[in-house]
């Protein structure tokens, strides 16, 4: 969509914006106004990362954008950028829309407003600690960097500014998912060279040893982390994973069960297999590379079977309860055990859920936090409760103190710094 503002009656309001989703209601904003001066009527209040740039968040028919203000060649780049990674179903935010040609009602230039769309419940790393940021906590965050960076590079992107800080989390079955949601520094390529790949993991590096001295001058990061181990932790976890997802290894004539047992390993850590490469090597074995094209398996499978879009840790734990509910059922059709139980378990437990509480987390990681409380009820019972007892204990005794992760955290309008 592209649409230039008409002027009003003793007012010159000019903007223009291209976007990929059309909402006429864009239009409507104070594009005249400097972002940092835009009315609280029209802001909503969510928690922020760290940016150099003026960030704002307004709620348009339901749905909240993020605003930033940028040089004009650095928005129109970040928003290609973003259509191409949503083009490839990589985990970044969606880009909406780009304003340009904004002028105050005096005739003075403002900058470029680049719009995307904000991630339901989703956290910058800041918002998930209200005290003291935990070992087991920076361990959870670490992990969805690490994998989020690797799929990153096989998809050939480099980023050039890789942060705790330009990532948002979301929860996912105990650990979390990590999303890109700043591309302006950012390249996509056909492959990345070794030098490439390298000079983000340096970034990276220099980047949380920076944002862990920070979070320490706060007196927000808990004695026992250490900087330097941290920074150290994450590259190793990066390099594993890499090695693990991307080695050649060598297999004898008689061991080739083993390039199935690999695949079913890298299944399981959530990336597909889209080919084998293999050749003979000079012992008359096999020399076997996979070709890992995209991390998401099981939320793939559950897609496909259900419907239900969830993330990886989700998903597993998800086929896990619907593969016990077909083995229990005697079901052998994999789509007909699917059917019943998404309408005879699944939905039924998030419809139990009450009206006030449903905006705490999204339903599939309340029906996976329920699958656990479930399980520690049993082992504390020494059988198993069922799922209604279960449902009931976890909406009073675990759902009704948790914050609302969907959108609105507490925090004033009028006190936003403006960072993203």
């Amino acid at each position: 969509m592209q649409a230039r503002r008409a002027a009003r009656p003793g007012t010159l309001v000019i903007v223009r914006i291209t976007s990929a989703l059309i909402d006429p209601a864009l239009l409507d904003l104070p594009w005249h106004i400097p972002l940092e001066d835009w009315p609280a009527d029209h802001l909503v209040a969510l928690p922020q990362g760290i940016s150099r740039h003026i960030v704002r968040f307004v709620k348009l028919n339901g749905v909240v954008y993020a605003m930033k203000e940028t040089r004009e060649r650095i928005a129109e780049k970040e928003y290609d950028l973003l259509r191409a990674l949503e083009r490839i179903d990589f985990p970044a935010v969606q880009a909406v829309a780009i304003a340009t040609d904004r002028q105050t009602k005096e005739g003075e230039p403002l900058e470029t407003v680049l719009v995307t769309r904000h991630l339901q419940f989703s956290l910058p790393y800041r918002a998930l600690f209200s005290r003291v940021l935990r070992p087991d906590t920076m361990n959870r965050l670490l992990d969805a960097l690490a994998a989020l960076v690797v799929r990153m590079h096989l998809t050939g992107f480099s980023w050039g500014d890789c942060s705790l800080s330009n990532t948002l989390f979301r929860r996912d079955a105990g650990a979390f998912a990590a999303y890109l949601v700043d591309a302006e520094t950012g390249n996509l390529y056909p492959k990345l060279s070794e030098g490439q790949r390298s000079e983000d993991i340096e970034i990276l590096r220099l980047n949380i040893f920076g944002e862990c001295l920070d979070l320490e001058a706060a007196e927000l990061l808990h004695e026992s982390i250490d900087p330097e181990k941290v920074v150290d932790d994450i590259v190793a976890r990066y390099e594993r994973l890499w090695h693990e997802v991307t080695y050649e290894q060598e297999v004898s004539k008689d061991s080739r069960h083993h390039i199935e047992r690999r695949i079913r390993r890298l299944n399981e850590m959530g990336f597909d297999v889209a080919e084998v490469s293999m050749s003979t090597s000079d012992d008359g074995g096999y020399l076997v590379r996979p070709k890992v094209v995209d991390a998401g398996y099981h939320t793939r499978r559950l897609m496909r079977l259900t419907g239900l879009d969830a993330e990886e840790n989700q998903a597993r734990q998800l086929l896990n309860d619907l593969d016990a509910y077909r083995a229990e059922s005697h079901l052998t059709d994999e789509q007909q055990a699917a059917h019943r139980w998404l309408t005879e378990v699944f939905e039924p437990v998030v419809r139990a859920v009450p009206a006030h509480l449903r905006r705490k987390l999204e339903p599939q990681e309340i029906f996976s936090q329920i699958i656990q409380h479930k399980w520690l009820l049993s082992e504390k019972a020494g059988r198993d409760v069922g799922m209604g007892p279960a449902v009931q204990g976890y909406l009073t005794d675990v759902l009704v103190n948790k914050p609302d992760e969907q959108a609105v955290l507490g925090v004033e309008a009028e006190s936003l710094s403006g960072t993203l």
